[in-house]
């Protein structure tokens, strides 16, 4: 359904804030922060069962962990439920003393052991987020605001991955009437969909797949009343609909522009642009399972096939310049892989090597494959588009490429199971750390695409990851990164820089390059 700026301004006047304890009572449109943006790839808001792109910008609003990492400022982590750390004494962990008088969205008081439960369930539930903290042994509760979290390698980040949306401090006695445990048997996801447990500015309070999220102000929010009364995330997948939703008011945000949508609104005073350099980025993986393809099972063959790709028109035609690209799995920005670098190591458009590396893998003639990806826009272009950006490059040294396109979340489910053979898709990290990166493509992606890594790349992520030294661990990084060109499973495409378009009834908006799109508690009119 179309909603005008005052259909929707009267749906919202005759709603209640929904939620435990939450007063009915209208609100006025300017009490009411409007997002347009592609939430289809939504399909949960469990944080313990996080690993898509749009969510964490609610899990953000909703929740709040020990620590996060402020706009730009994305090596040095800042006080959030933990107000201090150190070493532990015994040196094998961090020893976190928690903020004082914090209440859950239900009232009951955040203490220590909501989270020890927290991350017990995390590892319960042996979802992606599981896998960040892998080095964690164990988390102990000292006393009511003191808690440890122990390392397996005490070396090794921890810090920097807490700031993860994911690890958003739950309500124990909420969750656990819901349905929630700490053992195998937890049944509290969908509970968790359209309620929240945490202690954020905001409370999810509905949510409708593929149509809205609905998020109304935490009465008891330790930072105090939060600038908007609701927020309302419209789904809307469409960079020609968001335009259109942002020119006429129905939305005060638009995430999904295209470049020249953005251009077409210089000359509207109402509306301004705000740019942010990402650290996400658009991939496209290869199998090298020889039962799905036997072309892509040769290393040459997929080599050649990152020859063959026009990286700058993809750049330039389809996003407006508005983009750079890494090499491989490690974004631009990051230690070890600087502007520079990233010239340097990441493979070029070159169609007669990419002739001869056909040759080399005996497929002279090209082949054919399989590529799927999800009916969803990213950056204002849709997947589709880049698709056939794709399979007209490859085409001009003979490898033809079958498109699949696929419901978003249909196509995320078969690729994170290994059953694609090459899947268009993108990634963002939980949190700013490079082993996230690095042991993801080492690890979970690289089971996805049938890839064992050698020994030689798995030990430089463990060398990298532990290097106290900042040059030589760049070194490490930029080592690893030519071991995965060379290997040409994961072939990056472009590393986006967002343009996002904000009405003038909006004076703050502050954008993140840290994982979660943008910081909502921080939004004001």
């Amino acid at each position: 359904m179309n909603l005008t700026r005052r259909g929707l301004s009267q749906l919202l006047l005759g709603s209640a804030l929904a939620g435990a304890g939450a007063p009915a009572f209208a609100q006025s449109r300017k009490d009411v922060l409007v997002i347009g943006l592609d939430i289809g790839d939504t399909v949960t808001l469990d944080p313990a069962k996080q690993n898509n792109y749009s969510p964490p910008l609610t899990l953000e609003a909703a929740y709040d962990t020990l620590v996060t990492l402020a706009p730009g400022q994305y090596t040095r982590p800042q006080p959030m439920l933990a107000t201090s750390w150190a070493r532990t004494p015994d040196g094998q962990g961090w020893r976190f003393t928690l903020r004082k008088d914090v209440k859950f969205y239900s009232g009951n008081p955040m203490t220590a052991d909501d989270v020890k439960w927290t991350f017990d369930r995390i590892f319960a539930v042996k979802d992606q987020t599981a896998f960040y903290i892998g080095n964690v042994s164990s988390v102990n509760v000292v006393d009511d605001h003191t808690v440890d979290i122990l390392l397996k390698t005490p070396s090794e980040p921890i810090l920097d991955i807490l700031a993860a949306p994911g690890f958003g401090i739950l309500d124990r006695k909420t969750v656990m009437e819901h349905g929630g445990t700490t053992d195998a048997n937890d049944k509290a996801t969908e509970w968790l969909n359209t309620h929240t447990a945490g202690t954020g500015a905001y409370a999810v309070t509905g949510w409708a797949r593929n149509s809205q999220l609905q998020l109304a102000r935490n009465p008891n929010s330790w930072r105090g009343q939060s600038a908007y009364a609701r927020i309302v995330i419209r789904h809307i997948p469409d960079s020609a609909a968001q335009l259109l939703a942002v020119q006429r008011g129905d939305v005060d945000v638009a995430f999904n522009l295209i470049p020249e949508q953005i251009a077409s609104l210089k000359s509207d005073p109402k509306i301004r642009a705000e740019k942010l350099e990402s650290l996400d980025f658009v991939y496209m993986a290869l199998t090298q399972e020889a039962e799905f393809n036997k072309a892509l099972a040769v290393k040459e063959a997929r080599q050649a096939i990152m020859h063959a790709i026009d990286y700058d028109g993809i750049k330039n035609k389809l996003l407006g310049g508005e983009a750079t690209r890494p090499a491989t799995f490690l974004p631009v920005g990051v230690l070890g892989s600087t502007q520079a670098d990233a010239d340097k190591l990441a493979p070029k458009e070159d169609l007669a090597q990419a002739k001869q590396l056909l040759q080399k893998a005996g497929f002279p003639d090209g082949f054919e494959f399989e590529l799927s990806y999800g009916q969803a826009v990213i950056d204002g272009v849709s997947y589709g588009t880049i698709a056939q950006k794709l399979q007209a490059d490859l085409s001009r040294v003979g490898i033809q490429v079958k498109l699949n396109p696929m419901d978003q979340v249909n196509m995320r489910t078969q690729y994170v199971t290994g059953k694609t053979t090459a899947a268009l898709t993108f990634w963002n990290p939980p949190a700013v750390n490079n082993y996230l990166w690095a042991g993801a493509a080492t690890q979970r992606v690289a089971k996805r695409v049938h890839w064992t890594p050698s020994e030689q790349v798995l030990k430089l992520v463990r060398d990298a990851t532990g290097e106290a030294d900042r040059d030589k661990q760049a070194q490490l990084w930029i080592e690893f990164q030519k071991e995965l060109v060379d290997q040409a499973n994961l072939v990056v495409l472009f590393q986006p820089i967002y343009q996002v378009a904000v009405r003038d009834s909006v004076g703050t908006f502050p954008l993140t390059a840290a994982g979660w799109l943008a910081d909502l508690s921080g939004a004001k009119p």
